[in-house]
């Protein structure tokens, strides 16, 4: 399964590396949103859940991963910036749906926002409109570590919190990747924390009254960051919005085991329908990084 690889100009400022995974089979199309400090490596257990119902964008944010060498990093991204980004690639690939992992649900609500016309669906997974105390314990610490570009605390605590439940040879995956990526992406993500600790989440998400498509809501009943019950809330904000908890899983899903990969994979084709027809797959959790959040 090779993807059609592209470097994309997007506003005549930005260089953003693409997959496209291609399938004769598929009617639709859905773009897949990176969590903070991910590529699209994070992305390959579900592009195996999804392909070849669906074709599968994969892209990198211009500071991560493909889309680095290509792009000057002067500042930080805003998340309006990377909904954006994302509208761009929408229409471009000419896409019916979007999911999105953990912080990239900012970038997907603030793109749904603007009602791209071609949208059906989205899914946000592992997303929370509430900051617990959990979250923001996190949060408090990663914004220290980021701020002193302290490579081994921020693996670690990744690896500690969100990353918990993730079999041993993913946390090393995820350590080895945090550990070493440029200081200009831990400069984004600090930059990104700090905007989050500030705003008041009731103007954070007052974008999301305006999406007009059905939109899932997917977490893990063992994730204490992004919990099923505080996501919940999103019902005051999307009037579509449906919700599915995993169980017996944490914030990465369908990365940390087989049956919840299998979950993962059923409620993803069960809210996407008709668009896909549900097989019989064989599950297999592919050796890649599991990557930050």
């Amino acid at each position: 399964m090779r993807p059609e690889i592209a470097v994309l100009e997007i506003q005549g400022q930005f260089r953003v590396y693409t997959e496209f995974y291609r399938s004769d089979a598929a009617e639709k199309t859905i773009v897949m949103v990176n969590g903070s400090l991910a590529t699209t490596a994070s992305f390959a257990q579900t592009v195996r859940n999804l392909h070849p119902q669906f074709n599968v964008v994969l892209y990198d944010q211009p500071y991560a991963g493909k889309s680095k060498p290509h792009n000057l990093h002067e500042r930080p991204l805003t998340r309006e910036m990377e909904g954006q980004i994302l509208l761009e690639l929408i229409d471009h690939f000419n896409a019916e749906h979007i999911m999105s992992f953990s912080w990239g649900g900012t970038a997907a609500l603030i793109a749904l926002s603007h009602r791209p016309k071609r949208i059906e669906s989205a899914v946000i997974s592992s997303f929370s409109p509430v900051l617990n105390e959990h979250m923001r314990d996190y949060l408090h610490r990663g914004v220290k570590h980021l701020g002193d570009h302290n490579r081994y605390e921020v693996g670690h605590l990744i690896n500690n919190t969100i990353g918990k439940h993730l079999p041993s040879l993913f946390k090393r995956f995820n350590y080895r990747h945090v550990s070493s990526l440029d200081l200009h992406e831990y400069d984004q993500m600090h930059y990104h924390i700090s905007q989050v600790l500030e705003l008041d989440p009731d103007n954070y998400l007052t974008a999301a009254k305006n999406i007009n498509v059905p939109v899932l809501f997917m977490n893990g009943a063992w994730d204490e960051y992004t919990a099923a019950d505080d996501a919940v809330l999103f019902a005051r904000y999307v009037q579509n919005s449906s919700f599915s908890t995993i169980e017996a899983t944490g914030h990465f899903l369908d990365m940390e085991h087989k049956a919840a990969c299998r979950d993962s994979r059923e409620a993803l084709l069960n809210f996407l329908k008709p668009a896909a027809e549900t097989s019989r797959p064989t599950y297999t959790l592919v050796q890649h990084h599991a990557f930050a959040c």
